[in-house]
């Protein structure tokens, strides 16, 4: 019986393992490429013309590939603030207008180099700045000779900076992922450390999901924050919801292999749930009729969670850890 015991630990221990694996390989890597190309892509789209109805494809389809990694708050995303710089929000102070606002009205020659720009504050980097550049009122109609052209350019060529540097760091760092436990590993001093990692970022993006991607749209009944909508501007809050649910449903997938019915129900209960709200905005939260669908999306999201835990976190041997956003 002892046996047997020891028996299913192991091979518990290396399904885990293989799970590990399996993230780094089919989920991570390419999700990282796959938003460096994007982003490339979106520098190449500002530098041939950077009037906003030209950018705006290129930027929708960065935003996409970002919304495939955005929820891997460790490694090389945490490094020099990258995730941040990428993606400012939510911004509950107000900054990213107002610094955007201000390297306009000085036309702040640091967009001329990308050293230069490096050091601005995230609040005027990233997709939710460009977001404002090309769908604001405040800026609509600039031209090709416009001080607001050369600011998109410059930023879709950091964008791009940083989107290349996370693909070729991440494909580095995979080697010290898979090196889990082992002498000189000061990163992951166990499997378990590394199977924890992944853990956690699956959990940290469902509660993101559901606390701010939602939850700030929604407020409360009395008070329902439209305005409060990720990407409001751009009118895409719901595609961002949806496409962060399928990454997390993907890596979910990768993690728990074959073991996970209840978890793959709840994902597509809550997919159905996204694919049937009438709003793209979000901004039926403050219809009571729209507002119950919205209501509902948000606990699935939630019993997704419950869900993970029960099957995934069991397997995986691990269990709540620090949420990456943890402080903001």
């Amino acid at each position: 019986m002892m046996r047997l015991a020891v028996l299913a630990l192991a091979l518990t221990a290396t399904a885990a393992s293989a799970g590990v694996e399996e993230a780094v390989s089919a989920h991570v890597l390419p999700a990282t490429q796959g938003f460096a190309d994007a982003a490339e892509a979106l520098e190449e789209a500002a530098d041939t013309d950077c009037t906003a109805d030209a950018v705006r494809p290129a930027w929708n389809d960065a935003f996409d590939a970002w919304l495939g990694l955005s929820h891997l708050r460790f490694g090389p995303l945490e490094e020099d603030s990258r995730a941040l710089t990428i993606a400012f929000w939510p911004d509950t102070r107000g900054m990213t207008p107002r610094a955007l606002g201000g390297l306009v009205a000085d036309e702040d020659p640091v967009i001329e180099s990308a050293e230069g720009f490096a050091e601005v504050s995230v609040a005027a980097r990233g997709l939710y700045a460009m977001e404002r550049l090309l769908y604001s009122e405040d800026y609509a109609g600039y031209g090709a000779e416009d001080y607001v052209c050369g600011l998109v350019r410059a930023e879709a060529r950091d964008l791009a900076r940083s989107a290349a540097l996370i693909a070729e760091d991440w494909a580095a760092f995979a080697m010290t992922v898979r090196d889990a436990g082992n002498e000189g590993n000061d990163t992951f001093l166990s499997e378990r450390e590394s199977r924890q990692a992944f853990y956690t970022a699956l959990v940290t993006g469902l509660d993101f999901v559901a606390d701010q991607r939602l939850g700030r749209p929604l407020g409360s009944f009395d008070d329902p924050r439209p305005d409060l909508a990720e990407t409001q501007l751009s009118g895409r809050a719901l595609r961002n919801v949806t496409l962060s649910l399928e990454a997390l449903q993907d890596l979910a997938a990768t993690l728990g292999s074959e073991s996970a019915p209840e978890t793959g129900a709840a994902f597509d209960a809550a997919l159905g749930t996204a694919n049937s709200v009438a709003s793209a905005d979000l901004s039926g939260v403050s219809d009571p009729m729209q507002r119950v669908q919205v209501e509902a999306l948000q606990q699935e999201v939630r019993d997704i969670r419950h869900a993970v835990s029960n099957e995934i976190g069991t397997a995986l041997g691990v269990s709540e850890g620090f949420n990456a956003t943890d402080g903001d």
